[in-house]
């Protein structure tokens, strides 16, 4: 397995190159690219098409938590399969392995955000002996687009309906808008309109809110339909046989994974505890030092 290393000026970022199961090529990162973070390790299943700067908490030295986390199929340097089909939640768990053995992590805390939830509850389904805590962030464990457009109080089989058709629309413009979209100038102006917009609210650091949203632009928008839609096919997990420690983190106002459900879920795992925090979907972003405070707190559980 070959390795290339790269490393961003800011925020400091390690790269590896990784290869899953099915022979797609990763690319993979953590935020400790000098091997000096005295802490624990968490590996981050990311949101859908996202990446490491959607995370500022995560990204500061002083975090005393070691993030490993990957880019997915097709995002951010990540090679796509040769299979367009093998996009899904079942893909994305084998990958998340792939990055665990690369690392030499036999065994650890996950931390998800929106589908990333999907990814890191079928990870401890299939494979309960590597993880020994789940940390789900504005994300459900399965059938997430049920959940979609909660706070607007749309019946769960008509948000449903309403979003993957939405998708699959998308995905057929995605090629004309691909161009506009990734030579959109995102500044801090854009980000100011973004955090006026009920989509999202004002975030803690608008600069690196923009290089999250410039990078995640970056993405051809028909490949990330493609992605979101191979994921929306992603059924509910079963929670009955968690013996972990769980935290689920939920915002108020977000339309993409409702909070709602997640209270559902919450209390459907013995033990696990339920925080609403008034955000939206990028709750990582607006109150960054909140969740990180939390995270640390399961953490604690955990050891």
């Amino acid at each position: 397995m070959s390795t290339t290393r790269a490393r961003t000026s800011t925020p400091a970022l390690a790269f590896d190159e990784v290869l899953s199961d099915d022979g797609t090529r990763l690319r993979a990162w953590t935020n400790d690219p000098d091997g000096v973070i005295d802490g624990p390790t968490v590996v981050l299943c990311n949101g859908l098409g996202t990446n490491a700067y959607a995370w500022p908490a995560l990204l500061d030295p002083r975090c005393g938590v070691r993030v490993v986390s990957w880019n997915h199929r097709g995002v951010g340097g990540s090679e796509r399969p040769r299979d367009r089909s093998h996009c899904r939640i079942e893909d994305v768990v084998d990958d998340g392995l792939s990055v665990m053995d690369h690392f030499g992590i036999d065994r650890a805390v996950l931390m998800g955000w929106s589908m990333g939830v999907n990814t890191m509850f079928e990870l401890a389904l299939r494979h309960p002996e590597r993880v020994s805590g789940l940390f789900a962030v504005a994300g459900v464990p399965g059938d997430t687009f049920a959940t979609m457009l909660a706070p607007l109080r749309v019946p769960r089989p008509l948000a449903r309906l309403l979003t993957v058709n939405a998708a699959r629309a998308a995905k057929h413009a995605g090629c004309l808008l691909s161009p506009v979209a990734s030579r959109l100038p995102v500044g801090p102006l854009t980000i100011a309109a973004l955090s006026h917009s009920g989509f999202m609210l004002p975030v803690r650091d608008p600069e690196m809110a923009a290089l999250a949203v410039r990078e995640f632009l970056s993405t051809p928008l028909d490949w990330y339909f493609h992605l979101a839609l191979r994921t929306s096919e992603h059924a509910r997990v079963s929670l009955r046989h968690l013996t972990v420690p769980v935290t689920f983190v939920a915002g108020t106002y977000d339309l993409l994974a409702g909070a709602r459900d997640m209270a559902s879920a919450a209390a459907r795992v013995p033990g696990a505890t339920y925080h609403e925090l008034p955000g939206t979907h990028f709750l990582s972003l607006e109150h960054p030092d909140e969740v990180h405070r939390l995270l640390l707190e399961l953490l604690e559980r955990v050891a």
